[in-house]
Formats: C-alpha cells, structure tokens, sequence
C-alpha cells in the first residue's frame, strides 16, 4: 500500500460542510503524484512535500467565516423641534401671497 493515514492528537477542523477530515501520506515521490495531503468526502488539499504545507492550505481553505463588520451607531441629526432659524435681513422679503379666487385651476 503506497497511501498511509497519518493521525492526530487533536482532530483537523471540520471542512465548510461539516465533513470530518483527514492526512494521508502518500509514499510516492512527488513527481509521481505522492506526498502529504488532507481530505474529507467533498473536497482535497494539493500534495505537499511536508506535512505542515498540507495541513495549513486545509486551515485556509476551511477557516471560519468571518463576521460582518460592526456598525457604527449614527449620530441622529436634532430635530426641527430644538433648531431656531433666525433672520438678520440678508435676503429681500418675500412678496406677498395672492389669495386664489377659486375656479381658475392653475389658470392665469
């Protein structure tokens, strides 16, 4: 047999899917198609030289996903209650507002 299962103290992490994962070593050289690699039943790291090359492309391929970005609160604008609009003259005065006669509908 040219493959050999390779086992842990603690187990690898679990792959996306939840599929539970493990080292192989393959004895070929790696010309051959040999070397370290970890799989489950969805999905396989490259062949590796070492055993820590195999075992970190896992960790990265099946890292947790990441948590979306904190918000941060808003700052509410104040109300019209509290806001005083005061008026130094600087603008003409606005003319005075013609009472409707009624019947025209937008006519002039």
């Amino acid at each position: 047999m040219t493959q050999r299962h390779i086992s842990h103290p603690e187990p690898l992490p679990d792959c996306a899917a939840g599929h539970s994962a493990r080292q192989i070593h393959d004895l070929r050289s790696i010309s051959a198609g040999g070397g370290h690699f970890v799989e489950c039943r969805c999905r396989a790291t490259q062949r590796h030289p070492e055993a820590t090359g195999a075992l970190d492309q896992w960790r990265r391929i099946n890292r947790p996903a990441r948590s979306a970005r904190k918000v941060m609160p808003t700052i509410e604008a104040p109300g019209a209650d509290n806001v005083v609009q005061l008026d130094f003259g600087l603008a003409p005065p606005a003319p005075p507002r013609r009472a409707g006669t009624g019947g025209g509908h937008g006519r002039r």
